[in-house]
């Protein structure tokens, strides 16, 4: 072979050596261009997801169950967020995956907004209607009775909620005769009455109701039937109690404290509670 050819074969050699090292540079930079552009969109997923986070973040209701359910959408973004984080932006799938839950998860929000904006609505209107029925049983004191039905069952749904509540605690002493007395020697047992108000959203059921009496140094009176409970987390002891059935309607009750060797002279503090609620205290003044 002589010199022309060799250097002939030597040039196309290098041709293609040259043609080879840019189509290789094409297809890095190809490559490289389709990383940039797939980490852009990884990372304005994650933008849009942190958005979506804090829009979660900003909502709020009144209500326990819409509450729930806005935490476990909150944690569903949180870990969506994680699990795009550790991704690979050139994971196709996964990130087209990522962004249909994104997408979920917008129209999951869009309808909290809604249910919370009605509900919103319906405490203003339960609210007003509320405020009119207490007017106009103000101004007809003749409709009373069907009017106050109306205000407490008003009342009820915009305030009450699903906690049972009480009106009414009073408590009186009486002698072995059964007769009423003030008279700290002649007391033979304690009657606490009170009323657990209406509430159709309360569960439906037996409740028990706990009293704890303190006497005027502010000891807790107690007998062979007390019982425990647990008041929001708290164990407390009770001086006496009594279970009703309670099914959304009124329920009028009382409750005997027995069996106490003495009371002292002075002012005496009942407390009323069911395991969910302090319903209130009065005091009975013995002399």
């Amino acid at each position: 072979m002589d010199e022309q050819k060799l250097k002939k074969i030597m040039y196309a050699l290098v041709a293609v050596a040259v043609v080879l090292a840019g189509v290789l540079a094409y297809i890095w930079y190809d490559k490289y261009t389709v990383e940039k552009e797939l980490e852009s969109e990884k990372n304005d997923l994650i933008g849009q997801l942190n958005t979506l986070n804090n829009d979660y973040a900003s909502l709020s209701s009144d209500y326990e169950d819409v509450n729930l359910q806005l935490d476990s959408s909150r944690l569903e973004v949180q870990l969506l967020i994680e699990k795009l984080t550790k991704t690979e932006a050139t994971n196709r799938a996964k990130i087209r995956q990522y962004e249909k839950e994104l997408g979920t998860l917008r129209t999951v929000m869009r309808g909290y907004v809604k249910q919370i904006d009605s509900l919103h609505s319906l405490n203003k209107q339960l609210t007003a209607d509320a405020a009119r029925a207490r007017q106009e049983a103000a101004e007809n004191r003749r409709r009373s009775e069907e009017l106050t039905k109306t205000v407490e069952n008003l009342s009820g749904q915009v305030a009450a909620g699903a906690v049972i509540k009480a009106r009414g605690l009073k408590a009186e002493a009486y002698n072995a005769s059964n007769k009423a007395t003030d008279r700290s020697s002649r007391v033979k047992y304690l009657l606490t009455t009170l009323s657990l108000v209406e509430n159709d959203l309360a569960e439906k059921g037996p409740v028990t109701v706990y009293i704890r009496i303190k006497d005027p140094e502010g000891v807790l009176l107690l007998n062979d039937s007390q019982k425990t409970f647990n008041y929001q987390g708290t164990v407390m002891i009770s001086s006496a109690s009594r279970e009703v059935d309670y099914q959304g309607a009124e329920v009028e009750m009382g409750i005997y404290l027995n069996d106490i060797q003495e009371y002292a002279k002075g002012i005496y503090t009942i407390e009323a509670y069911t395991a969910d609620a302090f319903l209130g205290s009065t005091e009975l003044m013995l002399r």
